[in-house]
């Protein structure tokens, strides 16, 4: 099967998404960019072509077998490459503790760590046995390091081995988990994977013709803040405003005006019927009020990311921020709580002034149209939502305002459209 590809390199996420040979898609795949943008683009592609397994899967399926069993390979499948990735983690922190200077502390340190990796595994398994266990970010950084840092918080010792001691471990390994592809892929956990569902129903044989399915790359395109470093050649990249632009009309066909707030930046957008760009206006000088500096709070707050919002809507009293710079995120926010400002309360502030810049942007592009379409990481926080929602209707009155699950995908998928266009 011929299929393309469009990779959204960002600051923060790269995106991949894989069309099939009629253009629809086959496959998706995120990681964290950090530094290492080639790789990052390397992962997220080996993620979609994952993902189109499971498509593919899906399409070979018989009509008797129930969407509950797939469901369920699919959780056993990243059950196993989070353990996959558990042991590399361990093998690392292990071998920091031998080159690092714990000194006689070292046996202590080996026993606190093999605590902690063996209740971090019991925890995976416990969630896999949950019908519906709790939303976490999908990230094996952030997942884990919840995990770990609690852990280490109760097992450390003031006199020996500390919180400290065991935090700073992780630390350094684990940006070395986070920069190793994943060696095994789709054909290599799938029989792990299937070995843990109960009622296969009949999934074997589906499993087997979709890993022999021949995936033909025929055309691809790349788009986003680290376009420059995708290994493609100039004609095949474009930029992030047509890319996003496509992708949001793509999703939504009435899509008129698009706000795509990411990791560095913010782009408003108005496009016509065919999606093509009519005018835009983009914040890229700073990442104020954009998802990077979420990012700051969230960790200056010792939280996830994605509890931010949740955070944020328990607020009784939106509290006025003056400033969204990213430099001063952390001293503005111990500011506020020393003043006895309520952490839901600065958040739900904080969230506000983010949309308000937004608002600035959205103005000078030429305002807000019928359908309007919220895209971006940031649109999948449901705060960052609420007060979009209530500033469009106070200046715009009310508009359809369009929000996929898949919002964080739209800049991949509109450099997929293009790549599909080359190859047709």
């Amino acid at each position: 099967m011929k299929c393309v590809i469009g990779i959204d390199l960002g600051s923060t996420t790269t995106k991949a998404v894989l069309l099939d040979e009629k253009g629809e898609i086959l496959g998706r795949g995120i990681t964290n960019s950090r530094s290492n943008y080639d790789l990052a683009a390397a992962v997220a592609r080996s993620e979609a072509y994952t993902s189109a397994r499971f498509s593919l899967l899906t399409r070979k399926m018989k009509p008797s077998t129930s969407a509950s069993a797939l469901e369920r390979l699919q959780r056993a499948f990243r059950l196993e490459q989070r353990l996959h990735q558990l042991v590399r983690l361990r093998e690392l922190v292990l071998e920091e503790i031998e080159a690092g200077s714990l000194g006689d502390l070292r046996p202590a340190a080996r026993r606190a760590v093999e605590e902690i990796f063996e209740r971090i595994e019991q925890e995976e398994l416990q969630r896999f046995r949950e019908l519906n266990p709790p939303r976490r970010s999908a990230f094996f950084r952030d997942a884990v390091g919840s995990a770990y840092t609690r852990i280490a918080e109760e097992i450390g010792d003031p006199a020996g081995v500390s919180f400290d001691h065991l935090v700073g471990l992780y630390d350094k390994c684990i940006i070395r988990v986070e920069n190793e592809p994943l060696e095994l892929g789709f054909a290599d956990h799938i029989t792990a994977a299937l070995a843990r569902v109960a009622n296969r129903d009949g999934l074997e044989d589906a499993v087997a013709e979709a890993a022999r399915e021949d995936l033909e790359e025929a055309a691809s395109v790349g788009t986003g803040y680290g376009r420059a470093r995708l290994p493609f050649p100039k004609e095949q990249i474009r930029s992030e405003i047509l890319c996003h632009g496509l992708g949001a009309h793509a999703m939504f066909p009435g899509t008129r005006t698009v706000l795509d707030i990411g990791g560095q930046d913010t782009k408003a957008i108005q496009v016509d019927d065919q999606g093509i760009v009519t005018s835009f206006q983009m914040n890229d000088r700073c990442a104020a009020g954009c998802g990077r500096y979420l990012g700051y709070i969230a960790d200056e707050m010792s939280i996830g990311l994605h509890e931010l919002g949740p955070l944020a809507q328990k607020s009784t009293r939106c509290v006025k921020i003056n400033s969204t710079c990213t430099v001063f995120a952390g001293a503005e926010l111990r500011e506020r709580l020393s003043l006895g400002e309520k952490r839901e309360d600065i958040l739900a502030g904080l969230h506000r002034a983010i949309i308000l810049r937004a608002m600035s942007l959205l103005a000078r592009s030429g305002g807000v149209e019928d359908e309007f379409t919220f895209t971006g990481g940031v649109a999948n926080n449901p705060a960052a939502v609420e007060a979009l929602r209530r500033l469009v209707e106070e200046n715009y009155g009310g508009k359809t305002l369009n929000i996929s699950p898949d919002s964080i995908y739209t800049g991949a998928l509109g450099a997929a459209l293009f790549a599909h266009r080359m190859a047709s």
